[in-house]
């Protein structure tokens, strides 16, 4: 029976013998222990199977550009890259330079995708590199062109941008003309390929959709009739990767599916279900802490920030070292769920900075130091990025991409 008081359970002890053996960060000759027991697992082997499974969707004469950015969704730009080239693709995509530079440096050797361009002053990094960047305005083209030349690059290749009614990046149609023929002018750049990017791929009716891949089609006969033959044509994000053949074709981007996840499809404002919208891939990040205290709590008893959940009876809670600062979403308060013990157990109170409560009431044999699972599966229960993206009213990018660099990602085969 649980008392009135509130009563605390610290084992010390054991929650340092526990740091120890699961938190060790090597870092040069300098071993030292991490100090909070919250970390992620990075699968390998399940990103380069879900690697597979696109590349085996899309079939062989599609090429797969596998978008590593945003330090690949939250796993690790280096470690992913590399997996995936050893699995055998031939194309990374990141942002923008400051993520390409790490992965030169960890020797990542196959063809990288500057998908948003890049600033002034980066172009002659950009050629020493054989980083291949996405251009849609006259200035890009023209500095690109003198980085080439200065550094004796015959042809430099790059892939041009449409904008087909994102409205983010891209060259206007109306634009093209001009834009095609600086690119034929450019003595020392190639293009090799032609790209847009689609604003609802994952709605099934949008008319949108239909609309984009019209105007791409039109802007792919303004580019032959300049004279251009991109080798490469690329419209498919990992929705469209999916659910739209005819945006496939011959390079595909797929970023989410890489990580276990994709957006649910909708039609007529309902989601759609069914193997056909379907991408048998696996979450590859698990997101794992361990219980730092326990406390027995009264009925009527206020927890956490502003008193938002007020124990209803006796109950037993949880204390996990882990808050927003690490990127587990406020928005879970009082929503969310954890895997204790093979049992679910509900987020009580507002998620602060540093701390989360559970609720482990009639969980049996719950001690300081178990292990808790906040994405991930087990024993046949399962939190992923999905769920916490549908509690905190935003989408699985977000929720992966949001882990924070104070947590540290172990990295197995």
């Amino acid at each position: 029976m649980f008392s009135t008081s509130t009563q605390v359970t610290f084992a010390v002890s054991r929650v340092a013998d526990i740091i120890k053996t699961v938190a060790t960060i090597t870092t040069g000759k300098l071993i030292r222990s991490a100090t909070r027991p919250t970390w992620a697992e990075v699968s390998l082997s399940f990103l380069r199977q879900n690697f597979r499974i696109v590349q085996q969707h899309v079939g062989p004469a599609v090429n797969v550009c596998a978008v590593v950015k945003a330090d690949a969704y939250g796993h690790g730009a280096v470690e992913c890259s590399l997996a995936l080239e050893a699995e055998g693709a031939k194309w990374l995509g990141v942002t923008s330079l400051d993520e390409a530079i790490p992965l030169r440096e960890a020797e990542v050797k196959i063809r990288i995708l500057l998908m948003t361009g890049f600033w002034r002053g980066e172009e002659e990094e950009i050629v020493r590199l054989d980083l291949t960047p996405t251009v849609w305005e006259p200035w890009q083209i023209e500095s690109l062109d003198r980085a080439a030349a200065l550094l004796g690059v015959s042809r430099h290749p790059v892939h041009l941008k449409v904008d087909t009614g994102m409205g983010r990046l891209g060259a206007a149609l109306e634009d093209l003309p001009a834009i095609c023929s600086l690119l034929t002018n450019a003595h020392h750049l190639s293009l090799e390929g032609l790209s847009t990017h689609l604003a609802s791929s994952e709605v099934l009716d949008a008319p949108s959709a239909e609309e984009q891949m019209k105007r791409f089609d039109e802007a792919r006969r303004v580019v032959r009739n300049a004279g251009l033959e991109p080798t490469l044509n690329h419209v498919a994000n990992t929705s469209a990767a999916i659910s739209r053949r005819q945006s496939w074709n011959n390079l595909v981007r797929p970023g989410l599916a890489l990580y276990g996840y994709y957006l649910p499809f909708q039609r007529a404002g309902r989601e759609v279900s069914g193997g056909k919208w379907r991408l048998a891939v696996k979450p590859v990040l698990t997101w794992k802490t361990r219980i730092l205290a326990i406390r027995d709590v009264g009925s009527n008893h206020a927890l956490g920030y502003g008193g938002t959940y007020v124990t209803k009876g006796p109950t037993r809670v949880a204390v996990l070292p882990v808050g927003y600062a690490d990127g587990l979403n406020r928005g879970l308060s009082n929503r969310g769920r954890v895997i204790v013990r093979e049992h679910y157990a509900p987020i009580v109170g507002r998620i602060s900075m540093d701390l989360t409560l559970a609720d482990i009431t009639g969980i049996p044999g719950v001690e300081v130091g178990d292990e808790v699972i906040l994405l991930g599966s087990s024993d046949g229960l399962n939190v992923d990025a999905r769920e916490h993206a549908e509690l905190a009213s935003t989408i699985p990018y977000e929720i992966l991409c949001a882990i924070s660099k104070r947590v540290p990602r172990r990295y197995n085969n």
